[in-house]
């Protein structure tokens, strides 16, 4: 098997350990009234697009295929998501409306697309693509058009996401042996690394006002949720079991961060507060949910 290939199943929660590839008023409340967690759960077969209230009420499925649907992002405005899907025969990008509406294909390659993730502008998409022979960030329009790499390297980048003022992408890379997390300027220049560890740190996720980057690691022994200042100090441990932590989101009024968690046997998506406070499962089956994503 691939290196990328196994990253991937890591982060799909297919295998809740690296083989290979976020609500609720208890948490603090405040949070925007309307905002949503989109997700993708594989309790009705195979990986399909979920949304779901931020206590984790009103679950409702968006996708309806016997394919892939996985890696949801929203759009700013809370009006869309993007995502990546095998429904063409390989893993392309397609972005539909935050009904399941309109679902419309951004890429069209060969190749795995996937890890979307929209500009806080709304006018660009991030994303990993193995069109050159192994996965780099790559930048397009919102509609497709104008796909540019950003990174190139012989290394396995993934998971861009923006900072929220749209000036930097953070992504973990293991361009220096391992996975660590990195940041460049939103152009690809200045790629900078930010975690130095012997052991996996992935999925990084901006605090929405930029101050700060959370992220998953098996630094100590298995995967736990950290978080640290942008500029990769003051690394700390908000997690702390013997299950795997992974894929964190922040809450718009950065009260509440999500992730996923197979604490209790498979994976489930849970909050908490910021500082590791008032852990919270929000969804309860026996398949596997996983990358949740906040809207706006």
């Amino acid at each position: 098997m691939r290196k990328n290939e196994k990253i991937r199943i890591l982060v799909l929660a297919i295998i809740p350990i690296l083989l290979s590839i976020l609500i609720s008023g208890c948490g603090g409340g405040g949070e925007t009234k309307g905002s949503r967690i989109a997700f993708h759960s594989d309790r009705d077969g195979n990986y399909e697009i979920y949304v779901m209230d931020v206590d984790g009420s009103n679950q409702t499925r968006l996708t309806d295929n016997n394919v892939v649907d996985f890696t949801p992002a929203w759009s700013p405005d809370g009006e869309k998501i993007v995502y990546s899907s095998t429904i063409d025969g390989n893993y392309d990008i397609y972005v539909m409306n935050a009904d399941g509406t309109g679902i419309t294909r951004l890429t069209d390659d060969v190749n795995t697309d996937e890890d979307p993730n929209w500009s806080p502008d709304g006018s660009k998409i991030v994303f990993s693509a193995e069109r050159d022979g192994n996965p780099e960030i790559y930048v397009m329009d919102a509609d497709g058009s104008n796909q540019t790499r950003l990174t190139d390297n012989a290394a396995h980048n993934y998971v861009p996401v923006w900072s929220p003022d749209g000036s930097k992408i953070a992504y973990h890379s293991d361009v220096d042996g391992n996975f660590e997390i990195y940041v460049m300027n939103a152009d690809g220049t200045d790629q900078t690394r930010l975690t130095r560890s012997a052991a996996l740190d992935l999925t990084p996720a901006w605090s929405s006002d930029g101050s700060e980057i959370a992220f998953s690691s098996e630094r100590d022994g298995n995967f736990e949720i950290y978080v640290m200042d942008a500029d990769g100090s003051n690394v700390t441990r908000l997690t702390e079991n013997e299950a795997s932590d992974l894929k964190v989101d922040w809450s718009v009024s950065n009260k509440m961060i999500i992730y996923s968690s197979d604490r209790d046997g498979n994976s489930e998506i849970y909050s908490m507060n910021p500082d590791g406070s008032k852990q919270k499962r929000l969804t309860d089956n026996n398949a596997n949910d996983n990358w949740p994503a906040w809207s706006e």
